[in-house]
Order: C-alpha cells, then structure tokens, then sequence
C-alpha cells in the first residue's frame, strides 16, 4: 500500500479549496451577459474575479498588426512572423498581494502578472492552451503594451502566435516576479530569503495563471473552455513538474520539454568552471580543443551498420576516453597530434570529469568501468554530466546561470552569485569560481538541506493527487541538452515508477520520451557540423496531448523528421553536408535499435 507524502496531501487540499470555490466562480459567471463581455475598457469593471485581482490592460489588436516588441520565437528564429496571426483581445491582469519592499530592489513586486490572448468569439476552438515561461521566468505580462518575450511552448512558439495559429486562449505568466529575468528576486535586501516571491514563484502563480485565465474564458465568452492543458520548455517545463506535483486539478493535460525541474541541482552547471579551476589555473581549454576531443567521442560511438550518424543514439556504451586516444593528445604527453588543438592529459582528464559529472573530490573513474550516464547519483557522485557527444563549448553560458545564484542565498552572500545577480548588500561577483572540491561539495550540500523549505525543485516522486484527477502528462527531454542535464528527469521518472506501483501503472497517464542529439532547443547539441537530429514539427508533441486527452489515443513511439523551416542560426553551418534524417523517439525507458536498412530513416529501427 502506497503512503501519501505531506505534499500530495497538501495537493489534495488544495483541490478540495478550488472545488470549494467554485460557487464564487459560478457567481462572477451569473454577472456575465448572455454573448460575453466586450474587448474594451468595460471589460475592466465587469470582470472582478477576487479582490485581489486587477486588470491592467484591454486592447484589441488586429491580424497584421505588427508585434510592440519581438517574442522569444522572434528571438530564437529568424523566419517567424513578427506580427498578429488573427483578430485577437489582449488583456493583462496583476494578482497581488505580491512582495513588499523598497521599489528597486529585485525582490519587491507587485504581485503576480499574467497575460491572456483571447481569439474572436468565433474563431476561439473551446480550449485553453497555458503556455509556461523560459529560464527562470520573469517577463512583461503586468507591463502596459508590451509581450511576453520570455515565453514559449514546447516547440517555442509565443502565446499570440500559438492563440492565432491555434484559435485556443493563450495565457502566460511572470511568476510575480515583473519582467526581472534574474534570479535576484529571491533575496531580500538585507540578505534573507524572500519567502513571500518564492511562494508565487513556486506555485501560487500557476495556480493564479490557470483559476484567473478560466474565469476570463467564462466571462468573455459567456461559456467555460472545454479542455484546459499546460505547455512549457526549459523554465517552463520545471512550472509544468511543480503543476504535475503540487496544483492538480487545473489542467487536462500537460506537457513538458527540456524541464528544469531538477532547479537545486542547477549548481551542476558550475561543474565545469569548478574542474577548469582547480585542474586547468582557470584557462579553459580552446573551443578547437573542445571540438577536436567531442567530435573524436562522437565519432567513436555514432556508428550504425558501419556508417556514422553523426550522432550518438546509445550513451550507454558510449566509453570514448581521450586520455587514451593518441590522435587527440599532444606529442608531449604520448599522442600523435601535432595541431595547435591537441590535448594534454590534464585537459583530456578534465574533460572526462566534466563528463561524468560532479564528485566531492574531484576524482573521476575509468569510463570503461563507469561513464556516468545513468548511474544514480550516490557517495561521492554528487549529479549527473553531460553525455559524450555533447557540445561543450559553452561552459561559460551555462556556468553563468543559476546554480551558484541558489547557493549565494543560502549563504546571504550576494558576492558569491553570477555577475548579474543584483541586491542591496552587493552584486554577484562570481566568488564561487574560487571554490575547491570540498567547498563545492559543501554548497550542494547546503542546497540539499534547504530543497524541501524552498520547494524549487519539482521531484516529489509521489503524484497521486494528479493521478486521481485523470489527467495525462507527456514529458519530452533532449539527451544533448546542455544547461539541463537530461539524465535527471530519467531519474525523476525511475523515482515515480517506483513509487506509483511501476512504469505499467504509470504509462497509464504518465510518458515519457527520449530525443537524441537535439540541444536545449529543437537544434542540433553536438559539435558536429554535418550532424542533424531529427526534431518534433511545430504543434507534434501538443496534438499528441490533445489526442490522447480527447480522444483516447494513447501516445505511442514517435517519429522526428529534420525540420526544414525555422532553423536557428545557431543551427546554421555553410557549407556542411547534412543527411535528411527521420528517426523514432523512444518511450522510456526503451530506446532505439538498429534492425535493418537506411541508418538515417525511421523504418530501420524498432524501440526496446
């Protein structure tokens, strides 16, 4: 018999509070006229769902008008429209109390904002679409005029894009956070934590988003939607974990991808700044030296039917050591490469740690014995790393997000934080870099102490109060993904299984799937040029939700085909010669086998 943690407790209660306050809701729909509310400024004195909720902004925009400001599609792709798809009511509401405060500091906010699309009474399908945020969230949903421009769903489509292309309401939010995309809203300024912003941050404004946006729907149509669903990416599928755990009842359906649910074990992204501290004098190694040694890794274990992929599809075999590859290392330390990006032994021992991931003492074993792909965590592992394969280069970017911004509030030490971090008693100034094996090891034990207080991280294994709501959750993670290492919510979803009476209980509202070889985004993780890993088509994953919400289909393995529009620049190599591919995505915990034929169409291979 399965024990309930005091969190699904919690869960449950708060789903008998909503139930509770559905006669107030049905109330505010009695006010509501026969055919809705109009887009004006009526709509702001008509439309009192609670006290503590104001509406900020009403305003109608026409298709073809042109974006204020660009969103984080516009951002990320060059070929999306940069104006409104179709008719649309734009309205923005600010849910308080918030957190008080002086009014610069970064912990001080008015309270919750959020920013709902709605379409044309008559084009409007029924649903309700939630769309989550990205990094940490924080964007202009409570400032006049402007779009959410960290916002996107699981194939980074913007909440108006999404609401026109769709003809579902959309809506976002900043988590009471304003449009601070920084991680210093946390800490008040006398260097204590801000209980009442991490409280919204956490989960009172995903509830807000869901309760307020449904209350809209009935007042503005003069009808509830027929089916609601939660959709977010990166920061956005961490919101879509801690709605999974800890706010059921609010959503048919989920949807996560690359989620961040793991967030106290964000300080993983310092890794490699601690190894090229400690091991290389602070010098990182060349991004030819970088490319040179990962692309050796994929060469080595991409190869199906004699042919290389171009990238690798069984990180469990993968066991690529360049402390013992000749070609990679330097002739002074025994190799045969003479190029100015050969490697030392020291680098390419630095490599393999960032590999296998933090350890207390710096130490690393023999990737013949253990490659640290899935190994849970335990001793001195602390967390996982980054698979062979992925590209490295960026260990600055993703050295300089959060992790060390968490620990930096548990110590009440702003210093301590990224260089962007901003607060009364100093700014960050990157004093983790000074940070040895053993303190390292000492700050993620701090954060270990504090996870269940501060509630960041979305891991509570136990789900059952979703479980009885009946809804379906789909999570897509990306094995390349760099700032959010994959094998956590394979963890996540190990953890689960166990707890919920296994994986054939849990397939029953819960999959998962594994994407090889994309990035943090639908775009190729590894270094190699000529490498294309399939990604899902704009709207895939969502339908699938909706098909199996509505219809009953259950999802099964996917199939990802090279996308052929929207390609990033970051994704965009002249010159390189690359394979249209299409592959199956693999639900965990199965994964792809080679059984015959073409290595880079869907057809030759099976999942198992």
């Amino acid at each position: 018999m399965r024990t309930v943690s005091a969190r699904t407790k919690l869960a449950l209660c708060l789903a008998s509070t909503i139930l509770a306050a559905a006669p107030a809701v049905a109330k505010e729909a009695a006010r509501v006229p026969a055919g809705g509310l109009a887009c004006d400024d009526s709509l702001k004195a008509a439309f009192q769902p609670a006290d503590d909720t104001q509406v900020l902004q009403v305003q109608q925009v026409r298709k073809g008008d042109a974006f204020p400001n660009p969103t984080m599609d516009q951002l990320v792709y060059p070929e999306v429209p940069t104006s409104f798809g179709a008719d649309m009511c734009w309205v923005k509401l600010l849910v308080g109390p918030g957190s008080a405060g002086p009014a610069d500091a970064p912990s001080t906010s008015k309270g919750i904002g959020i920013e709902v699309w709605l379409p044309a009474k008559a084009a409007w399908n029924g649903r309700f679409h939630a769309i989550g945020g990205s990094g940490s969230t924080g964007s202009e949903e409570a400032v006049l005029g402007k779009i959410s421009s960290w916002t996107g769903g699981i194939d980074t489509r913007s909440a108006p894009r999404v609401a026109a292309e769709e003809g579902a309401v959309t809506s976002t939010t900043d988590s009471g956070k304003g449009a601070d995309r920084e991680f210093s809203f946390m800490m008040l300024p006398d260097g204590s934590l801000n209980k009442a912003g991490l409280r919204d941050w956490n989960e009172r404004a995903l509830l807000e988003q869901a309760v307020k946006t449904k209350a809209l729907i009935t007042a503005y149509y003069g009808k509830p939607a027929r089916h609601s669903y939660f959709d977010g990416a990166s920061g956005g599928g961490r919101q879509a974990f801690h709605i999974l755990q800890n706010v059921p009842g609010q959503y048919d359906g989920i949807i996560a991808g690359v989620a961040a649910l793991n967030w106290v074990e964000m300080l993983a992204n310092q890794w490699p700044g601690i190894v090229i501290m400690n091991d290389l004098g602070g010098k990182a190694p060349s991004a030819g030296q970088v490319d040179l040694v990962v692309n050796k890794a994929i060469a080595a274990c991409d190869v199906v039917d004699g042919r290389h992929l171009g990238f690798v599809i069984d990180n469990k075999a993968c066991r690529y050591d360049p402390t013992k590859d000749k070609s990679v290392l330097c002739a002074t330390d025994g190799g045969s490469n003479e190029t100015a990006d050969c490697v030392s032994l020291v680098i390419a021992r630095a490599l393999n740690k960032m590999w296998y991931g933090p350890t207390r003492d710096g130490s690393v074993p023999d990737p013949a014995v253990d490659n640290g792909w899935l190994a849970h965590p335990s001793g001195n592992r602390l967390w996982y790393g980054q698979p062979r394969g992925t590209d490295l280069k960026g260990w600055a970017r993703i050295s300089g997000m959060l992790g060390a911004d968490n620990y930096a509030v548990l110590a009440g030490d702003p210093t301590i934080a990224t260089a962007g971090f901003k607060n009364a008693l100093g700014s960050g100034q990157d004093k983790w870099k000074t940070w040895s094996y053993a303190e390292y090891a000492a700050a993620w034990d701090g954060l270990q102490k504090v996870r269940a207080e501060w509630d960041m991280s979305a891991t509570d294994p136990d789900i059952t109060a979703f479980q009885k709501t009946g809804a379906k959750f789909i999570n897509l993670t990306h094995v390349n993904d760099l700032p959010l290492l994959s094998q956590g919510a394979l963890d996540y979803y190990d953890k689960v299984a166990a707890k919920m009476g296994g994986t054939a209980e849990l397939r029953k509202f819960y999959r998962m799937f594994v994407a090889p070889g994309l990035a943090h985004g639908p775009d190729n993780g590894t270094p190699n040029p000529a490498a294309n890993p399939p990604a899902p088509a704009r709207g895939q994953m969502y339908n699938l939700l909706v098909d199996w919400v509505e219809k009953g289909e259950e999802p099964r393995n996917l199939i990802f085909t090279t996308a052929t529009k929207e390609v990033s620049a970051m994704d965009a190599f002249a010159g390189a010669e690359r394979p249209q591919v299409s592959l199956p995505v693999c639900e965990y915990p199965t994964h792809l086998s080679f059984v015959g034929g073409d290595i880079f169409q869907a057809a030759s291979y099976t999942c198992k």
